[in-house]
């Protein structure tokens, strides 16, 4: 077993990370196994299940019903690059939709690895988002490499999706920590998160863009956290430009403020989750 972790507070839980870093990539490793253990073609599906999604939304809106966007809305208004819009908005809320929903369920799910072994708790989310880093790594690869064959790859812009997803991961982290540690002791959170998430899916500029809407929803939407960040994210993939980083300040302080919280919140509540579970 990993030497006991001696300080207290943020620096206990990173010192606890790195002591017991070994156990937390065997379990993201072993969850990535476990997913497709028993199945004919194994990890392969990691990569064609993304194939798949990403060629269904680009076959069926692009060549079926032949969406376009307004001219507003990019530089490239052709069928394609609705397709392309819906891709990128779709799989990168995938990615945030995944850390929080699970973070939020994982402490009652695993009840009985922690009432039979110690170990820190602070490692059960970041097992969470390291499991969906590394699915979101074939779904982005898959996706670059169509942008590339498409011949729509957007050049150097395509780095700035690495602060905006560290921004956007970020935010998840620290609120599926909040929602996790509240979940053990207040079971209508689950309920809570499912209707919250599906207002918030509609409420983000991923299926629809933000210039078909009235001044006055517009005004809103950009009260939404996410909104600068998927607004960043179709910018680059439809017109091969660099985000407004001054615009990425709401969604930086939420990131902060929401690490903060859950931190906080987890550090207190922690000690009494088992007894709850």
């Amino acid at each position: 077993m990993p030497s006991p972790v001696k300080r207290s507070g943020l620096l206990g839980m990173l010192e606890a990370l790195w002591v017991f870093r070994r156990f937390v990539f065997g379990m993201v490793s072993r969850e990535f196994r476990g997913r497709y253990r028993g199945s004919l073609l194994g990890g392969v599906w990691a990569v064609l299940t993304p194939l798949a999604t990403i060629l269904i939304y680009l076959v069926v809106f692009s060549a079926v019903m032949r969406g376009k966007l307004p001219s507003a809305a990019g530089a490239q208004s052709d069928s394609l690059s609705y397709g392309l819009f819906l891709c990128t908005g779709i799989l990168i809320w995938g990615f945030f939709a995944e850390v929080v929903g699970r973070c939020q369920v994982v402490f009652v799910e695993s009840a009985n690895l922690l009432k039979k072994m110690s170990f820190p708790r602070i490692t059960l989310p970041v097992i969470v988002l390291l499991s969906a880093a590394l699915n979101f790594l074939f779904v982005a690869v898959l996706f670059v490499v169509l942008l590339l064959v498409l011949e729509r790859f957007p050049g150097e812009a395509m780095l700035a999706f690495v602060p905006l997803l560290l921004v956007q991961q970020g935010f998840a982290i620290g609120l599926g920590i909040l929602l996790g540690t509240l979940h053990v002791f207040f079971r209508d959170v689950g309920q809570f998160w499912s209707v919250l998430l599906n207002l918030w899916f509609w409420s983000t500029p991923i299926v629809y863009p933000l210039a078909i809407l009235p001044e006055g929803v517009r005004g809103a939407l950009a009260w939404n956290p996410l909104t600068p960040l998927f607004l960043s994210y179709q910018s680059i993939v439809l017109d091969n430009a660099w985000p407004a980083w001054a615009d990425l300040t709401l969604p930086l302080a939420c990131a902060a403020l929401f690490l903060v919280l859950g931190l906080v919140v987890f550090r207190r509540l922690s000690g009494e989750m088992v007894d709850e579970l």
